[in-house]
């Protein structure tokens, strides 16, 4: 059972400097990971129990000191807060799409191949620690074996299989996995059993990736998959240590007995190396010998990886405030009707001197009357009943397979009661995305959705959309996880006219549903006349801003 918030009891000093700090720094709502989960293939993981996706991220373990490259030593820190247990990360997903809603920037793929044991994991978790970077999947090639049938687990057994060769690897699936994760979709890994040999029931979700890091012994034996590597490392690693290594593994992590390990390894693994492997090293086109140990050949690795990343940074943003949007309003836009009763409710929360009482209860209303008119553009069909009279009534009910409410965070989480009350058992998923301040970019922090929403009507709430930049990051992710764009409807209290025409033109085939639409923007970007910050209105976190803006004065020199 969660403990009641009303029993936690800081001090009131502590309380008011944290929000003050807070408040400054914009971190309301920074993403907790534990330490505890960072293991090799960290990538392919997602929430147990919850059955939902969430995004896979990829950080040094927060006891282990990090070695700056020669790029990132002119870097500001970090953006970790850490303590003995705990990880908050609090940067997020940069643009991975152009201001039309179209991929534009594919995630940069590093190739690791070398032999058994050659250490291709430790120097990818070097480099992922060297890259300082958010956003960077770890891709084990080995969750990629084919199920054995009962003979072949036989000879698996008794040591007689030969997991080393390219047959062994399921190359099809690995390529189309690989291709949709460098565009940038959301994919499903299976979990390979190395006990049974098998592939577990429940495969892993991952999405969200600006490097991709593919480590496997075959990874450059095949064609298709060598033209999705960006980068190629090989792993050069004496034979007598890769012996070594792989005998304390196999005996330790896979539970097999010294003497199969070594015959295993004279039957197939050496051969394999000298014959598929290691001819491979000349396609490479950096050969790292010593593996993880070798700091000189990671820090140039990570150079490249840092420039070629700058190279494909967007300003999405910019973009659409620049756009002249000179068109009509599109026909994929739907007002609620300004009646007198939408007209007084929009006068009361547009007022500047109204309490935050009053907000919060007249924008619910309005929440509710906005959700009422969203449900009349889901598809129904007809049917049959029979009152308690006896007789027949025609009618309609709905005519999809579920519905789904996703809220853009946080202020689209204020819009989610209003949808429960009108939909039973509607499921409900979360995006986070924030303004990078630096960049005045959206970000993408966290996203969690319910299992196969691609089959489902999703309801994209947001309260304002201004230039329509955080909206259409939040389809683009809807449409990564394979929803159709035609059963997307994103529905907002308040829309600027350049957001509407953002939105429009990026996903023409999404229904635009809000109870009123304003002229402008202003150079803050913010709506105009407007409504304010809704989020710290209906929050109160404005206050915390105000008491901000005053400790600052205080603190300034006379």
């Amino acid at each position: 059972m969660m403990p009641k918030y009303g029993s936690l009891r800081p001090s009131p000093s502590l309380l008011s400097s944290w929000m003050a700090w807070s408040a400054r720094r914009r971190l309301r709502f920074n993403i907790t990971l534990e330490t505890g989960v960072q293991e090799t293939k960290m990538s392919c993981r997602s929430d147990s129990g919850s059955g939902e996706d969430s995004l896979d991220r990829l950080l040094p373990p927060a006891s282990a000191p990090r070695r700056k490259s020669a790029t990132s030593l002119s870097k500001t820190e970090p953006p970790l807060l850490r303590t003995g247990t705990r990880t908050i990360y609090t940067a997020g997903r940069p643009p991975w799409y152009d201001e039309h809603g179209a991929q534009s920037k594919e995630a940069f793929v590093i190739g690791l191949c070398g032999g058994s044991a050659s250490g291709k994991t430790t120097v990818a978790n070097k480099i992922i620690e060297a890259l300082d970077v958010p956003w960077v999947v770890l891709l084990s090639m080995d969750s990629f074996y084919k199920d054995l049938s009962p003979e072949e687990q036989a000879l698996a057994a008794s040591n007689d299989y030969n997991f080393d060769h390219p047959g062994a690897f399921d190359f099809e699936l690995l390529v189309s996995t690989l291709c949709k994760l460098k565009q940038g979709k959301s994919v499903k890994i299976p979990v390979y059993d190395f006990t049974t040999h098998r592939r577990q029931k429940d495969w892993k979700n991952v999405y969200g990736a600006s490097v991709i890091i593919f480590e496997g012994i075959m990874a450059f034996a095949d064609k298709p998959l060598l033209q999705l590597l960006d980068m190629k490392i090989f792993v050069d690693t004496d034979s007598d240590i890769r012996l070594v290594r792989r005998l304390h593994r196999d005996i330790t992590e896979r539970r097999r007995d010294m003497e199969g390990v070594i015959k295993q390894y004279n039957k197939f693994v050496k051969p394999a190396f000298e014959q598929y492997i290691e001819p491979t090293m000349r396609l490479a086109d950096i050969v790292v010998p010593r593996g993880g140990g070798n700091m000189v050949a990671i820090d140039l690795i990570v150079q490249h990886v840092h420039s070629q990343l700058e190279e494909r940074e967007l300003s999405v943003r910019a973009l659409l405030a620049s756009a002249q949007q000179t068109h009509t309003l599109p026909q994929t836009l739907s007002v609620l009707e300004c009646t007198p009763q939408v007209r007084g409710l929009h006068t009361i929360i547009r007022n500047k001197e109204t309490s935050r009482d009053e907000f919060i209860f007249y924008s619910k209303r309005l929440m509710r009357l906005l959700i009422e008119h969203a449900l009349t553009f889901l598809p129904s069909q007809p049917c049959k009943v029979h009152t308690p009279q006896g007789y027949e009534y025609q009618g309609h009910r709905y005519g999809g397979k579920g519905i789904t409410g996703v809220s853009i965070l946080r202020a689209g989480e204020t819009m989610e009661p209003a949808l429960r009350a009108v939909c039973k058992d509607v499921r409900i998923g979360k995006i986070l995305i924030q303004t990078n301040l630096d960049s005045g970019e959206p970000e993408l922090h966290y996203l969690r959705l319910p299992k196969d929403i691609s089959e489902d009507h999703v309801i994209l709430m947001d309260s304002t959309v201004s230039t329509g930049a955080a909206a259409m990051m939040a389809v683009r992710v809807l449409l990564d996880h394979e929803v159709q764009e035609e059963k997307i409807l994103l529905v907002s209290l308040l829309m600027a006219e350049l957001g509407v025409h953002s939105v429009a033109y990026a996903f023409p085939k999404v229904k635009i549903i809000t109870t009123a639409v304003d002229k402008n923007v202003d150079n803050s970007l913010h709506v105009i006349p407007g409504i304010g910050d809704f989020g710290d209105r209906y929050f109160g976190t404005d206050v915390f801003d105000k008491c901000s803006d005053e400790e600052d004065r205080e603190q300034r020199p006379d």
